[in-house]
């Protein structure tokens, strides 16, 4: 179980079964999983495939997979969280997604910090990576307001409907005193 964590405007909550058809509608939007790496899903039993996979691998803790929900209407806006976790490395990498009626308003960016914060805090993490399309300007731009670097390029390494596409990687560590180690 993971601990629900608060934000000025959000909640990072467990996700639970009955989130499914709300992240229906976040995982059927060809927007939202434009630079995602997958398909956009074509019925709810897709989703309640996907959101078992995740809350088995939360119960595991091989992810680390919140509901993000805002406090003033407490709708589910998207997830976050930690994946192809390393615990004996102290690292994993993050992703994220937003229902595009909540894109632009920093939502993503509180998220992040709030996750990054856990990471930190807890210790479990020196190094948070990211795997971003290299056409996803909006998110390689959040990612370095937020401290994340560019640390390379990987050509073709993710498929998305019949075409290979590029991706950058990028790389943000907890323990400042050495992020140049």
């Amino acid at each position: 179980m993971l601990p629900t964590i608060e934000t000025e405007r959000l909640r990072l909550r467990q996700l639970d079964v009955t989130d499914a058809e709300r992240l229906f509608t976040i995982f059927s939007d060809p927007n939202v999983l434009r630079y995602y790496g997958m398909e956009p899903h074509t019925s709810i039993v897709e989703t309640q495939q996907m959101l078992a996979g995740m809350l088995e691998g939360i119960e595991s803790g091989a992810v680390m997979r919140w509901g993000i929900v805002t406090k003033e209407s407490s709708d589910l806006i998207g997830t976050i969280g930690f994946h192809n976790r390393a615990p004996r490395h102290r690292r994993a990498e993050v992703g994220y997604e937003i229902h595009p009626n909540y894109w632009r308003h920093g939502y993503a960016t509180e998220a992040l910090q709030a996750a990054l914060s856990y990471a930190a805090q807890t210790g479990e993490m020196e190094r948070v990576g990211a795997i971003v399309f290299t056409e996803n300007v909006a998110s390689q731009q959040m990612l370095e307001k937020n401290g994340f670097s560019r640390e390379g390029t990987l050509r073709h390494y993710m498929r998305q409907g019949d075409r290979a596409h590029d991706v950058h990687v990028y790389g943000y560590t907890t323990n400042k005193d050495h992020a140049d180690a």
